[in-house]
C-alpha cells in the first residue's frame, strides 16, 4: 500500500525512515547499536561512572526541587541518576532502549540497595506504573533524538509531568559538542552526527509553554569528584505551570 499515512504517528514513522538505518538512536532498532555501546564497562567513557550529575545534586541542595516524589529518568543508561534519587526516598522509574544498559543499571541498583523501577523500551511506548510525576530527568535523551521526534517528546511530557512538576534536560552544548546543523539540513543527510548541540535559546524556545528556572553550562568535575560533570553539556531546570492540566 502507497498511500497509507492516515495519523500524525504515520508521519512521524515515516520522518524517522527518512535518516539513514546506521544513524537511528531513538527507536526500537537502535537498542543494539546501544547495547555494543554499553556493553565494555571498561571502555572509560564518562557517563559510565557510578556518580549522579552535578546539576542534579545542585539543584536538590539548593531546594530547587522537590526532596521527594515521583521521578521519571528518560535514557537512564547504568543508572546512576535513578540510583541517586532513589537513594533519597524518591519514587523512581528509569527508562533506557538498551538492555544491557538496564541489566547494568539493576545490578548497579541492588548494589546500592535502592529500589527503582527499570523499563526497557522506547520512552515514547513504555508502559509506566504512574500516570504523572513530579520530576522528569534527562540527561542525554533529547539530543540523541532527530527534530521531528521533539514533537513526541512534548507529548510525552504533557502525558506524565504533573501540574507543577519539574524537568532537567543535559543536552550537548552548542560550540562544545554535537551537530549545529539546521533541522532541515539534518533530513538531507540522513544522519544526526552523533547529537544535536544546542543553545540555551533553543532549549527555551522548545520548552515555552514552562517556567525558566536555571540554563548554564555544566560544572566539569575532578576524576576525585563524588559528582559526574563535563563542560560539553547544557543543563537546564523547568517548571510545568501549576494551572496546566
Amino acid at each position: 500500500m502507497h498511500r497509507d499515512i492516515r495519523t500524525t504517528e504515520d508521519v512521524l514513522d515515516l520522518l524517522d525512515r527518512l535518516f539513514l538505518p546506521e544513524a537511528d538512536r531513538w527507536t526500537e532498532n537502535a537498542a543494539g547499536w546501544w547495547d555494543t555501546f554499553y556493553a565494555d564497562r571498561s571502555s572509560g567513557r564518562p557517563f559510565f561512572v557510578p556518580k549522579p550529575d552535578e546539576n542534579l545534586v545542585c539543584y536538590l541542595d539548593r531546594g530547587l526541587l522537590p526532596s521527594s516524589g515521583r521521578a521519571l529518568d528518560l535514557g537512564a543508561g547504568p543508572g546512576r541518576n535513578a540510583i541517586h534519587l532513589a537513594s533519597l526516598g524518591f519514587d523512581v522509574d528509569a527508562v533506557d532502549l538498551s538492555p544491557t544498559a538496564v541489566a547494568w543499571a539493576e545490578e548497579r541498583a541492588r548494589e546500592a540497595g535502592a529500589a527503582v523501577r527499570f523499563h526497557c523500551g522506547n520512552i515514547f511506548d513504555v508502559e509506566l506504573p504512574h500516570t504523572q510525576y513530579d520530576l522528569v530527568y534527562d540527561s542525554g535523551c533529547l539530543h540523541h533524538l532527530p527534530p521531528h521526534r521533539r514533537i513526541s517528546y512534548l507529548a510525552l511530557l504533557d502525558r506524565v509531568l504533573a501540574p507543577g512538576g519539574h524537568l532537567v534536560v543535559n543536552a550537548f552544548a552548542a560550540g562544545a559538542m554535537g551537530s549545529e546543523l539546521p533541522d532541515e539540513e539534518l533530513y538531507r543527510n540522513g544522519r544526526l552526527d552523533g547529537g544535536l548541540a544546542y543553545t540555551p535559546d533553543e532549549l527555551r524556545h522548545l520548552f515555552s509553554d514552562f517556567t525558566e528556572i536555571e540554563i548554564r553550562p555544566m560544572e566539569p568535575q575532578p576524576a576525585d569528584s563524588p559528582l559526574f560533570g563535563i563542560p560539553v553539556l547544557l543543563t537546564a531546570l523547568f517548571r510545568r505551570p501549576a494551572g496546566r492540566p
